[in-house]
């Protein structure tokens, strides 16, 4: 008899427990829908402020305004914790064409990559030469490369789902390309832009040099996904043609940003820490309203939300916006080297750092027992369309928080548009919809106040009806 009680309330308390969490559920998303602030605050970030590449004015700009609005919002603490980053800067812009003939030139798109350096002054121009990856430069060897520009033509993989998928088989180009090809004795190298769709608009991005010296390393800019084809079309019928570009780029002496962070303290349990955040830095070439402007204004929401549908956390919830993310990752390093030297104990962390798409679920970087208890809470999210709660990928910020403790996590948009936008100039306001923006806002406010309200441990239940 006794045994039977302890089952009956057991099975009670769960009932009433997922009632009451499907009602916070509701609220969460109707305040979202009906009075959100995350598409104000992007308008303000993209359209008042613009790109925000680190080290800028506008990343400057864009500290000052979130610190002002998470003030504003009343939270329990908010600071800014300064971070050393890059100052890298674009100059004027870009200029590029190929040359069938003498005097005979047609113009192309393209933009420098973020971290290369500038061309000669006057630009430069060279005999061009096609591989299909960077590993393809070894294989032509200094006899064929030497002195020309290396076109470095991979398309993204189309028949992956995972748009992110594809984006990582070939990023590899975009960042080691001109180290591997100044080896052989390039002069320089142009790269297709990570883009899915045939567009004119070319897609920067950071690219490094390793440990080339300083006196070898060579330029490096992006072509547009037309552009590349008409290129790689030109050269079928040419291999002689010309290519001239001008870039003025330079990179300038590391200057003082910062991190930007508000939090709710916790109720029953302030020393355990839930983050969730994106990053604040974008390029240059649009306003970032998708990378990350969007992660950013769904974060800050995530900490209105909660207060405005009247849920008070046990954890402390805190939300960072990090600087630094695109090139140089500067701003997670220095918050998780704070928190561990401050001895801060981190129990969840979620990233939004996908776009503003509509929200599909979150990729855990958990045990796969605390896989199980996340995805008992498939029906709490069945009424929004969230389905999507696998393991995976969490999020470049957060990452340097990894240890045995911690569970991370990352939203997951819709991604089959997320590159027809990524670090080009129609990274724009107009390009995110406002219900999707704040569909995903509700979602990681959502998991947020689960994973508050009932921690990361896990409990068996054999344990439960022991005694």
């Amino acid at each position: 008899m006794k045994h039977l009680f302890i089952v009956v309330f057991l099975f009670t308390t769960v009932q009433f427990s997922a009632q009451t969490d499907a009602d916070n559920l509701k609220k969460i998303y109707s305040n979202s829908l009906t009075n959100g602030m995350s598409y104000q605050w992007l308008d303000h970030l993209s359209n008042q402020i613009g790109g925000r590449l680190s080290g800028s004015l506008n990343a400057e700009k864009a500290v000052r305004y979130t610190k002002i609005e998470f003030e504003n919002l009343g939270l329990d603490k908010v600071w800014l914790q300064p971070v050393m980053v890059p100052r890298w800067v674009r100059g004027a812009p870009e200029f590029a064409y190929f040359e069938t003939s003498p005097g005979v030139t047609t113009n192309v798109n393209i933009c420098a990559l973020g971290g290369s350096i500038a061309t000669p002054v006057g630009g430069l121009k060279a005999k061009i030469v096609e591989v299909g990856t960077y590993e393809d430069i070894k294989t032509l060897g200094r006899e064929k490369v030497e002195g020309k520009i290396v076109f470095i033509n991979r398309p993204m993989q189309a028949d992956l789902i995972s748009t992110f998928d594809a984006y990582g088989g070939c990023s590899v180009e975009r960042y080691a390309g001109a180290a591997e090809a100044a080896k052989y004795g390039a002069v320089g190298t142009i790269v297709r832009s990570l883009n899915l769709r045939l567009d004119d608009y070319p897609h920067t991005g950071s690219m490094g040099y390793g440990d080339l010296e300083v006196s070898k390393r060579i330029p490096s800019a992006a072509i547009s996904t037309n552009d590349a084809e008409l290129l790689s079309g030109m050269l079928a019928l040419n291999k002689n043609l010309n290519f001239f570009f001008s870039q003025n780029c330079k990179q300038l002496k590391d200057v003082q940003s910062y991190n930007v962070i508000g939090e709710i303290t916790g109720s029953e349990f302030p020393n355990e820490i839930i983050v969730v955040g994106g990053h604040l830095d974008s390029w240059d070439l649009g306003d970032g309203s998708h990378d990350d402007g969007a992660g950013v204004v769904q974060s800050m929401d995530v900490l209105r939300l909660l207060k405005e549908s009247g849920i008070t956390p046990k954890r402390t919830i805190r939300a960072v916006l990090f600087m630094n993310e695109e090139n140089g990752l500067r701003g997670g390093r220095k918050y998780a080297e704070a928190a561990t030297s401050k001895k801060e104990k981190h129990i969840f962390a979620l990233e939004s750092d996908s776009g503003g798409f509509t929200p599909r679920g979150f990729s855990f970087e958990c045990s796969d027992a605390i896989l199980a208890k996340v995805q008992s809470w498939r029906p709490l999210f069945k009424p929004y369309l969230i389905h999507f709660f696998e393991k995976g990928y969490s999020g470049a910020d957060i990452g340097p928080l990894k240890d045995d403790a911690i569970v991370l996590a990352g939203l997951r948009p819709d991604s089959q548009r997320y590159f027809d936008h990524h670090h080009a100039a129609n990274d724009t306001f107009e390009h995110v919809n406002k219900r999707e923006l704040e569909l995903g806002a509700a979602s990681m406010t959502a998991l947020i106040y689960l994973m508050d309200k009932y921690g990361t441990e896990t409990i068996s239940n054999d344990d439960e009806l022991k005694d």
